[in-house]
């Protein structure tokens, strides 16, 4: 049988231990032990490979807000191989070292290493925007594999030259940023109909914001 579709652009590549980029929407974990994935996002896997839904609160790994703020997580355990994906997002590879935190916006995360620390944590200053009171943050040493629609922008932050972002469209942040709501028009123009950019998240300091290009929020499936 012939055909472009198995040529090298589609086929799966050899085994390479960990998490790494199978191609531009799709991520492979090569399991050696455990691994945390977003539930329901494994689009296919090989060897011995179990897959279990993580409670809540487990050792702090998995705090929930009250307010249902968070990311459902499940793990895969055993010795084997598995591909995830969501919605033919982007995917993207993180490598966090030790000491650094990365916050990311919890329908953002796709997969990561067992050996990063994950919490739910408030935005301070953020208030109840539209993008969330909440944020997961990741620390330790290893992995993360994000997801994003479309191309994301990486925008640096330097001292004394704040960025703002609509809170629709931030992917994450140097959690070391310091983060706060900003109202770009006034009440006046608010109650006459307003720009549609009325409120965004005001990041300062030094370090980085990821943002994807749509501040647009994912369509609800009818039926």
């Amino acid at each position: 049988m012939k055909s472009d579709l198995f040529g090298a652009d589609f086929l799966a590549r050899s085994a390479v231990p960990g998490l790494t980029v199978e191609n531009p929407k799709t991520l492979k974990y090569v399991v050696r032990g455990e691994m945390l994935a977003r539930q329901g996002a494994m689009i296919a896997f090989r060897g011995d490979l179990r897959f279990e839904r993580k409670g809540q609160g487990i050792g702090g790994l998995l705090k929930r807000a009250v307010t249902g703020e968070g990311l459902p997580l499940m793990s895969v355990a055993g010795n084997g191989e598995a591909w995830f994906a969501h919605e033919a997002q982007n995917v993207f590879v993180v490598e966090i070292e030790q000491g650094d935190q990365l916050t990311v916006n919890g329908r953002n995360v796709l997969c990561f290493d067992p050996s990063l620390g994950y919490e739910i944590r408030t935005v301070k200053g953020a208030g109840m925007t539209g993008g969330g009171l909440f944020n997961s943050v990741f620390t330790g040493q290893g992995k993360l594999g994000l997801m994003c629609e479309g191309h994301p922008l990486v925008i640096p932050v330097a001292q004394g030259e704040p960025v703002f972002v609509d809170t629709d469209a931030v992917v994450g942040w140097s959690a070391h940023l310091r983060t706060s709501l900003h109202r770009s028009q006034s009440v006046g123009s608010m109650l006459r109909g307003g720009s549609g950019e009325a409120v965004q998240l005001r990041l300062d300091g030094e370090g980085f914001v990821i943002v994807r290009p749509s501040e647009a929020k994912p369509e609800q499936k009818s039926g």
